[in-house]
Parts: C-alpha cells; structure tokens; sequence
C-alpha cells in the first residue's frame, strides 16, 4: 500500500502548498461578503465556518468519490495518479476559483459567471445544460441511496414489507427533497448537514484504519504501470484515456462541485475563509476517493487471492458499486459498523441531490427574475421542476438500461461543465492579470478528454486511432482558438 500512503500525502501537502499558492493568485481581501450584504434569512447567511466546510463536503460529494473510484479502481493504480493530480492541480484550482468568483459577483450562480466572461450565448446553454445535469444528479441521487436503504432493511431486520421496498424509499427521499429545496438553508441545510458529513468522514476513516490493519496486497503503481488492469483481469475494452477521466469525477474534478460552490458561496462572512472551505473541501474528497480506490483494488486484485473470491457472492458483484460497498463494509467493519458505514453513504448522494435541486431552483429563479423570499413562489419553480425529476427517475426505473444510460451521459455532462468552468476562470484571470495557467492547463486537458470521449466511447464509438487524432485536432484548435482571442484582447487592452 505503498502507493496509497504516498497518494495521501501528496493530497495533504498540496492543500498546504498548492492550495497556498493559488490562494495568492486569487488575492481574497477583506471587502463585504454576499452573506453579510445581502442576509435574506433563506439563500444569504451567515453560517460557522466549521458548518460551512462540512455542508459544502457533503454537498459535492454525493456518491462520485464512492461509486466512481470503485469503477475507476479496475484500471489499476494508475487511477491514484488521476485522484492526486486530478485533485490538487484542476479539482480544488476549479473548486476554490468558482467559489470566490461567485462571491465577488453577489452570489452568482454559475450560467451568471459563465455569461459575464464567455458571452450570453455560452450563459444561454449552460443554463439549459445546468439545469438538466442538476436534474439526472436529483434523479440518480435518489436511485442509488433507496436501493442501498432497501437492502440495508432487508438485510439487518429481514423486513420484506413496505420498509423493504425501494419505491417505498424513494418516496420519501422526494418528500425530504420537496421540503428541503424550499427551506431556509440554514434550518435543515445548516443544522443536520453536518452530522451526514461526520457519518459520512466515520466510513472512510473507518475504512482507512482497515486497510491499515489488514494490509492487503494491492497493486503498486510502479508494478502495475499506466495500462488498464481490467484488460486482462476482466476482459474489459475501455482505455485509460479518457475512460478514466470520466469514471472518476468527484475525487479528481468534477463540474457539478460549480453548481454547489455559489450556495455556499452565500453563507461566507469572509473571504478570507475560502482556501478551507473550497478547496480544503475537494482535497478531503479526494482522500475519501483514495481510500474507496484502495478499498477497490483490494476487492479487484488483491494478491494473491482478490478480495471477491474471499467474500461470499463477491463475483456476482464485480460491476455493482453499491453492492461491493455493502458486502465491504459488512465483513469489514461487522453489522454495527457497516450500518454506520452505509448511513454515511446513503446521506451523501440524498443531501447533494437536494443541494442539486436547490440550485435548480435557484438557477431558474435567477433567470426568470422571480424572488424567493415567498413559500409561494418558490413552489412556483418547484413544482415543474420535480415534476420533470420524478418523470427521468420513472423513465429510468422502467428502463433496464436506464441507470447506466443516465449515468453516463452525467459522467460526460458533469465533465463538460467543468470545461466551460474552467475557460471562464481563465479569462476572469486574464482580465484580471494574473496568472491564468493555473486553469488553462486544466481547461485544456479537460476539453481534450470530454471531447474524445463522445467521439471514441459515447456517441460515435470511433476507433482508438480517430480517437487519438480527434484528441490532438481538440488540443489544436483549443490553443489555437485561445492564442488568437488573447491576442486579440491583449492588442485591445494594451497587455
């Protein structure tokens, strides 16, 4: 386990350092917060920092650094690098940047941000695109906890009646959502949040004290190399680039987080507290993504017995990532200790559906210049917009294939948004001279990756030599395109 000893020092020492350096990029001052100018008493408040990092962990973790590095896990250790890397250099840069950004414009949700720095058209599709990936995030979010609580019932009290039915479930979980979409943020959000997010910190430090007592012999990444381990193992066709990059969202970077950075945006006395509360809180997700990885390989390729032929059923599992954290964290951590476990993981997707679902609400309002102040006009957005919910959560339940559909166009989606994200911060860095390569490093790679994933696994399923080529012609035009419209700016602007 050496490569996960040295992947989570990696993460500590990059929020310290990293995390420090584009702090100082940014430069948060002293100047009044949207919390403190714009206190409403439901969107704008002030909350304790301490809540604030917590509400904000839960809200961007949901289940992505739980259920995607299981999956991503079956490439290998290379899936380590992609967490570190992911995380320090383009996942917390993305997170922090977007956070700040809303503060310093009001609040702003993120189509707002992306129309001020890319243009109205790019404003109009994103807030489509926003509404509709925070639409399948309610969706899937509500799916994947009602089944995990389904078996959790199933299994510890034997109940086979209403309390062991996922429709049962799933209803409830909506009736939570309803309720707390429209809330004062601080009277469930503020309150409750926050003891999620410490059962959801109790699974993976449990899980982490495990893999530190048992030592399981997992692959190293000097062994393994760059490939895909899965190939050989598991027969499987996908390559590293860019399957990996889409597997493995949350934990690494995730376009979604951008979407939930403005709510807690609003709750923040001073931007001083932004390092901690942005990026601190991506950094504590990639550790949460390290230890499932771990976790996973020990399940995957643990030598020289794999933990699925050691733990009974563990083969009729191989692609079911709720599953494996079941049987995992049961023979693990005992019946107690995997119901707490399982809690932790169950509260993540519900609370960041929720949050999801709030900013739709609050998207939409923005747009159509609506207030939230009334009971009843927030019901005037949240009736149509559950509506729409509850129709893509039938349509996946009726579907076989539903789940896997929805989830990948989600995985695409959630990334192309961190694209767009991210070219935003690079023109607001360039606008405001500063050191803009922070985010158009990552800007550029993420534009390659969702670019050829919908040519070469998505939509089009080319070839890996058209894909290779579809990759290299993105990167050119992406340069290109930058190079030309900094120029431009830079002739017009005297830089």
């Amino acid at each position: 386990m050496i490569s996960f000893v040295l992947s989570l020092a990696a993460l500590v020492l990059g929020y310290f350092i990293y995390g420090r350096f584009v702090e100082r990029v940014f430069g948060p001052d002293d100047r009044v917060t949207p919390a403190v100018a714009k206190a409403d008493g439901v969107d704008f408040v002030v909350l304790p920092s301490w809540k604030i990092f917590m509400i904000q962990f839960l809200n961007i973790a949901g289940t992505g650094p739980i259920f995607g590095a299981i999956m991503g896990a079956k490439f290998g250790p290379v899936a380590y690098l992609w967490i570190v890397l992911g995380c320090i250099f383009a996942g917390a840069t993305h997170d922090y940047l977007s956070g700040m950004l809303s503060m310093r414009h009001g609040g702003a949700n993120l189509p707002e941000i992306i129309g001020r720095y890319l243009g109205n058209t790019p404003k109009q599709v994103m807030l489509v695109f926003s509404v509709f990936l925070l639409m399948m995030v309610g969706a899937v979010f509500v799916y994947s906890p009602a089944s995990l609580l389904q078996q959790l019932f199933v299994r510890s009290v034997g109940e086979d009646g209403m309390l062991g039915s996922s429709t049962f479930w799933i209803v409830v979980i909506f009736i939570y959502y309803l309720i707390a979409t429209m809330m004062p943020i601080d009277k469930i959000i503020g309150k409750i949040y926050p003891l999620f997010a410490f059962s959801l910190l109790f699974m993976a430090l449990a899980l982490m004290v495990m893999l530190f007592v048992k030592m399981p012999a997992v692959p190293e990444l000097w062994d393994a190399g760059l490939g895909n381990m899965a190939a050989d193992a598991f027969g499987s066709t996908k390559s590293v680039f860019p399957c990996l990059f889409i597997t493995i969202a949350c934990g690494a970077i995730s376009g979604f987080h951008a979407t939930q950075t403005p709510l807690m945006a609003r709750c923040v006395k001073s931007e001083k507290m932004g390092r901690p509360m942005f990026y601190g809180a991506m950094i504590t997700e990639g550790v949460v993504a390290l230890i499932w990885a771990t976790v996973a390989m020990y399940f995957f390729y643990q030598s020289p017995t794999p933990g699925y032929m050691e733990i009974e059923g563990g083969e009729a599992i191989l692609s079911k990532a709720p599953s494996i954290v079941n049987v995992v964290c049961e023979n693990w951590l005992g019946l107690f200790g995997s119901i707490l476990a399982i809690l932790g993981v169950v509260a993540a997707p519900i609370t960041s559906g929720d949050t999801a679902l709030r900013s739709a609400r609050l998207i939409i309002a923005d747009f159509i210049h609506l207030d939230q102040h009334s009971i009843s006009k927030r019901l005037y957005v949240c009736i149509p917009l559950f509506a729409a919910v509850i129709a893509l959560l039938v349509w996946q339940m009726s579907n076989p294939e539903g789940f896997d559909v929805i989830w990948s166009w989600f995985g695409w989606s959630n990334q192309t948004l961190a694209v767009f994200t991210l070219w935003s911060i690079t023109v607001y860095l360039v606008w405001q001279k500063k050191n803009y390569f922070i985010t158009l490093i990552p800007a550029l790679f993420m534009t390659v990756v969702c670019t050829t994933y919908l040519f070469s696994e998505q939509a089009f399923h080319l070839s890996g030599g058209f894909a290779c080529a579809v990759a290299v012609a993105t990167l050119v035009v992406a340069l290109v395109w930058f190079g030309l419209w900094y120029r431009k700016y830079s002739q017009k602007n005297d830089l």
